[in-house]
């Protein structure tokens, strides 16, 4: 039998902390009651400097349970840093993980099919949401379109997965060999390459509290994953500005045409529109542009991801 750690970043999760402590423990207990993993599995929440009363919930839970662990970082440093900090801890004391969201959308029940596929030889197994019906109209559009755009752009992506996933302990330690400072999960575990399948759920609403993810962080969380896995948008904007040059040529041929057959207008308006539309297409080049260089200029920092201010493990695993 192998040992689970279930990894779960936090961050302002004191609304839902304890039924989601009480939900992943009755899990384990039942998963090792069926042997499906071994007696000293257990959970390790990832605090990312939360505001609110969540770190403290889980250095009480760390001290009355032998089964829970806990990282806390010293400052937010952002979901996917959390879940890798999560993951480098747990990977010298396990031979499993799964990471789950604190707020438990995802439905838990089919951690004990994960294991059962990881059982069957794979290393990597991705919860898949098999609908969006907890999701409104606008966020369910986006969603599919995100998914659409990122396979065209050319990165691997599992269409409706989030970070529900299994990972063995050899794909974690070659997913931190991945050191880039633009994190983009999704994106990067695909690129493994090891045996991988699915598991099907309905996502769940939120017990309480509210999203970590509003639309501007969904947004910005876009950007990131486009442009940290495709040239495609500076390609896109070469093609553009050849289409323009095209454009401007054939403009000045019917000029050229109206002048001589002496139709010219003053075309004050046409000028002022091609005059925003250019500005338009310059300022959002130059913005696309920059994006890239200032990942790079991100890169060439080799700075931290986070930093660990304090790492709690039980005797026995120290």
């Amino acid at each position: 039998m192998k040992r689970l750690m279930i990894v779960v970043p936090c961050y302002n999760e004191q609304e839902v902390f304890e039924s989601t402590l009480n939900e992943l423990s009755n899990l384990i207990f039942d998963l090792i009651k069926k042997e499906k993993i071994a007696k000293n599995s257990g959970i390790m929440f990832v605090d990312d400097g939360s505001k609110d009363g969540t770190r403290r919930l889980i250095c009480d839970a760390y001290k009355k349970y032998s089964h829970v662990y806990a990282v806390n970082l010293a400052g937010n440093v952002g979901h996917q840093n959390a879940l890798m900090a999560g993951l480098e801890a747990a990977a010298d004391l396990c031979d499993v993980t799964v990471t789950i969201d604190a707020d438990l959308q995802d439905d838990t029940s089919v951690i004990e099919q994960m294991i059962d596929k990881y059982n069957g030889g794979c290393d990597i197994v991705y919860g898949v949401r098999n609908n969006r019906k907890t999701d409104g109209f606008f966020k369910r559009t986006t969603a599919n379109a995100f998914y659409k755009l990122m396979k065209w752009l050319g990165a691997k992506t599992v269409d409706n997965h989030a970070d529900f996933r299994l990972l063995s302990t050899r794909a974690v330690r070659e997913l931190l060999r991945y050191e880039e400072r633009n994190l983009f999960l999704r994106g990067v575990v695909t690129r493994l390459g090891y045996k991988t399948d699915c598991v099907y759920y309905a996502r769940k609403k939120r017990m309480a509290g509210i999203t970590k993810y509003p639309f501007r962080k969904m947004l910005s969380f876009a950007v990131e994953g486009i442009t940290s896995f495709s040239v495609k948008p500076l390609k896109m904007i070469m093609a553009l500005g050849l289409f323009i040059i095209f454009c401007s040529l054939l403009a000045i041929v019917y000029v050229l045409v109206s002048f001589f057959v002496g139709h010219a207008n003053a075309g004050w308006p046409s000028l002022m529109i091609s005059i925003w539309f250019l500005g338009g297409v310059q300022l959002f080049s130059i913005g696309l542009v920059g994006e890239y260089i200032g990942k790079i200029y991100l890169e060439t920092k080799k700075r931290p991801r986070y930093n660990v201010e304090e790492l709690l493990i039980h005797n026995e695993d120290e």
